[in-house]
């Protein structure tokens, strides 16, 4: 090992990437050989980057082999570290070494987040970007120098000198109600059903509990308590809504549909109750006053019937009545003499 280290420094001055040979020396304690593979560890999908034949580059292949070894290595130590303890124990104390929260914290403490390749504008939407690149390190890793080699750095570099096994193992976290706050700032239903209770061949009780969010049956699993398969199935729904998309869109879909159920359903009720009100709504009285409206809109004028009025004989009226002649009017004055001596 320290044979190979020396020959990898006298060859540094030559290297295309001897910063980030450098930094990935600080990180694992041994130059790394294959360098792309690790550049593909540290490259996050929000670059866009693609290879030659167009298919993109980036740390999520990676990152899930890292995860699988990352299991098995954290899993060999806490095996040998509690000897006599039981698999829920183990299972549990893996589980909080592993979990994102951690990995985290640990790839930030170490300097990994400073050489992620992003767009630089998601890292902060992305609290698990971090995390995610020290699992894909890990493949990485395994890929470039082995498993043991791996082994090594995890309990050297990370377990011996950054996280104490025994306060992780015996610190309560409590999955459950992390679950159940997730699913209350979400809005959704959540459930425990108990699926199965039974005792095991000493004669100690199981029970197997599954959690259900918005009608959609997730994880399930088995413990000695109820409460200890409660946190066992809400742990594991917790890593498959931050690890599986699909899963994800599944519970927010399920949602909206029982949103929009129960949006309808209550829009029919409210017709339902108007609708009776209607049937037993009592007789107006008759309107003080009323206006009549004809197709145009408009208000129809009222019709006044005139009284009948007596006829007048205008046969003798004349519009322009002639002057009387002058023997007309010397007749006249004759007629008159006459008749006053009479």
């Amino acid at each position: 090992m320290l044979n190979s280290n020396f020959i990898d420094k006298i060859k540094l001055p030559f290297r295309k990437e001897k910063e980030l040979y450098l930094s990935l020396y600080t990180i694992l304690g041994f130059y790394p050989r294959n360098i792309e593979l690790y550049q593909m560890a540290l490259s996050h999908k929000s670059i866009h980057f693609k290879n030659k034949k167009g298919k993109p580059v980036n740390n999520e292949r990676l990152e899930f082999l890292g995860d699988a070894i990352l299991d098995a290595i954290v899993g060999d130590i806490v095996y040998k570290h509690f000897p006599g303890k039981r698999e829920g124990f183990l299972t549990n104390t893996r589980s909080k070494l592993v979990q994102r929260e951690t990995l985290n914290k640990i790839a930030q403490e170490i300097g990994l987040s400073r050489l992620i390749y992003s767009s630089g504008r998601n890292f902060s939407h992305n609290s698990y970007m971090a995390g995610n690149a020290f699992e894909a390190l890990i493949g990485a890793l395994y890929l470039d120098r082995g498993y043991n080699l791996c082994m090594r750095f995890m309990q050297e570099k990370i377990l011996k000198k950054m996280v104490n096994i025994d306060t992780v193992a015996y610190k309560e976290v409590n999955f459950k109600s992390r679950l159940i706050e997730w699913a209350q700032k979400n809005k959704m239903n959540i459930a425990f059903n108990l699926l199965e209770q039974k005792k095991d061949e000493e004669g100690n009780p199981v029970f197997k509990y599954c959690v259900v969010i918005e009608g959609i049956k997730c994880n399930s699993a088995s413990g000695f308590s109820k409460k200890e398969s409660q946190q066992l199935a809400s742990e594991e729904t917790l890593e498959c809504i931050k690890k599986n998309t699909r899963f994800s869109t599944a519970l927010f879909e399920a949602k909206k549909k029982r949103l929009e159920a129960e949006q309808n359903q209550e829009t029919a009720q409210e017709q339902t109750t108007e609708n009776n009100e209607n049937n037993t709504q009592p007789a107006q009285d008759e309107p003080l006053e009323s206006t009549v409206i004809t197709t145009n809109g408009k208000p129809k004028e009222e019709v006044v019937e005139m009284k009948e009025i007596e006829e007048f004989d205008l046969s003798d009226i004349t519009a322009n009545p002639k002057e009387p002649t002058q023997e007309e009017i010397i007749a006249a004055a004759e007629e008159a003499a006459f008749a006053g001596k009479e």
